[in-house]
């Protein structure tokens, strides 16, 4: 079926001068050449469903996913309900990798409210299209974030099984501060727990989100879940940065200790204890250590997202307030050979959120040698080794500036601190080990 017939948005890209550019190799795995070589009749065919293709860890999750399962031998294609290819990770312009764009012509909120209720009803659509319309043939759907889309799948003829990935659940992402915004929250919370449980495999990213899953969805206890870390594409990591000279230009003249702050502009990222934790840092040290100390704040950003634009303004402000204009660089959606040159050129990363899901800044800091500074709660408890790989502490500026302190006065701790999450990453975090878990689940569906 010629899907632009139906106002369906099938993009292939050869190369682009967008996300990084370029091709991207999937041949990353060891086993991948044995795979391939198999009877394509026998290899699964699996769909991905995701809302937002953007940039972000979901959206790094789901793109590793595809490009792991992609180099196993099995035919992948990704289906979203928002591509947009100059804002997308390199790995999706490749054409081997189809991304299916259905429905953007759905609105995302309604006049700044319902984005919930208008977000579930872009996914029913993209399932719909792909179960009575597309015509492509499946046999394993990967959905995550959505769960409502689960249902309008089993409409299929032939029963298709789902895997969901629970990133964390989604009624816990937002606030009820009033009795309208419970009302209107009620029904979606019943149908997520509801529609989740109706999946075939329930997959999540961290023993802490198991534990949450748990007691969230309490009709779903008796429910198995798996954990399955993300994972690095250390294809974007191993390469030569081509900006890795370029820091000198983008840093003030003089700046000899850079730390990072790297997450979407998003206020419950808590990216304002990175500034108030250098305001700390900076009246502790004596003058002449103090001179050098940069701090960098760089991550996603939508200007389509109200939020993000209004968050980056709140954040210029409070630098402003706290008289850190001058020792302050603002970034938004730096490529990823910039943000790896950050990443190698940064005494420590600052990862200032509370109850992280699993975060995988921590985990691209540590394969990067950089060590962590991270909140001892979520994610961040499982990935970072407090004390060997970074820091877990509390989320308080005089908490951070502390360890911050540490890491300006010993280099060499930073150094070895470095190789320790180097050495972590490659031994807990590897690609092929993410790879060989994935496509064993896929394997099981399939039979």
């Amino acid at each position: 079926m010629n899907l632009s017939q139906h106002g369906v948005q099938t993009v292939e890209f050869h190369n682009s001068s967008c996300c990084n550019g370029g091709l991207v190799e999937h041949n990353r795995f060891p086993n991948s050449d044995k795979v391939a070589r198999q009877d394509i009749q026998s290899m699964a065919r699996v769909v991905f469903l995701h809302p937002d293709l953007g940039i972000g860890g979901a959206e790094r999750l789901v793109v590793d996913a595809a490009v792991a399962l992609k180099s196993q031998g099995c035919d992948v294609q990704i289906w979203t309900a928002h591509y947009d290819p100059t804002h997308c990770f390199s790995e999706t312009l490749d054409p081997e990798l189809p991304v299916v764009c259905v429905g953007d012509w759905l609105p995302t909120s309604v006049f700044g409210y319902l984005h919930a209720l208008c977000a579930y009803l872009r996914m029913i659509y993209v399932a719909l299209y792909l179960v009575f319309l597309s015509g492509v043939e499946y046999d394993v759907i990967f959905c995550d974030q959505v769960s409502v889309c689960i249902p309008v799948l089993r409409l299929s003829r032939r029963r298709k099984k789902v895997l969901f990935y629970c990133h964390f659940p989604d009624q816990l992402l937002t606030q009820r501060k009033s009795a309208l915004k419970k009302l209107y929250r009620a029904p979606i919370d019943w149908l997520e727990e509801r529609t989740t449980g109706m999946a075939d495999m329930i997959l999540v990213n961290s023993k802490f989100t198991a534990g949450i899953f748990s007691e969230t969805f309490r009709g779903l206890r008796g429910v198995h879940t798996d954990v399955l870390y993300p994972s690095l594409n250390t294809c974007t990591f191993d390469q030569q940065s081509s900006q890795a000279q370029g820091l000198g230009g983008l840093l003030p003249e003089g700046t000899s200790c850079l730390f990072l702050s790297l997450n979407r502009y998003e206020r419950k990222k808590n990216l304002g204890l990175a500034l108030e934790a250098l305001a700390f840092l900076k009246c502790g040290l004596p003058l002449s250590k103090r001179a050098g100390i940069h701090l960098v704040v760089a991550g996603g950003y939508d200007e389509r997202v109200t939020e993000n634009v209004q968050h980056y303004t709140e954040l210029k402000e409070l630098a402003a307030q706290l008289h850190l204009e001058d020792c302050v660089t603002f970034l938004r959606s730096p490529t990823d050979s910039l943000k790896v040159a950050l990443l190698r050129g940064s005494r420590a990363v600052l990862y200032t959120p509370s109850r992280e899901h699993f975060g995988i800044v921590p985990v691209e800091a540590m394969y990067c040698c950089c060590p962590v500074i991270a909140v001892n709660s979520g994610g961040p408890l499982e990935s970072v080794a407090d004390g060997e790989t970074g820091f877990l502490c509390e989320p308080t500026a005089e908490a951070f500036s502390k360890v911050m302190e540490r890491l300006v006065r010993e280099p060499q701790l930073c150094r070895d601190m470095g190789q320790a999450g180097r050495k972590r990453v490659q031994d807990k975090f590897s690609l092929q080990a993410f790879s060989d878990q994935l496509y064993g689940y896929i394997v099981k569906l399939s039979q």
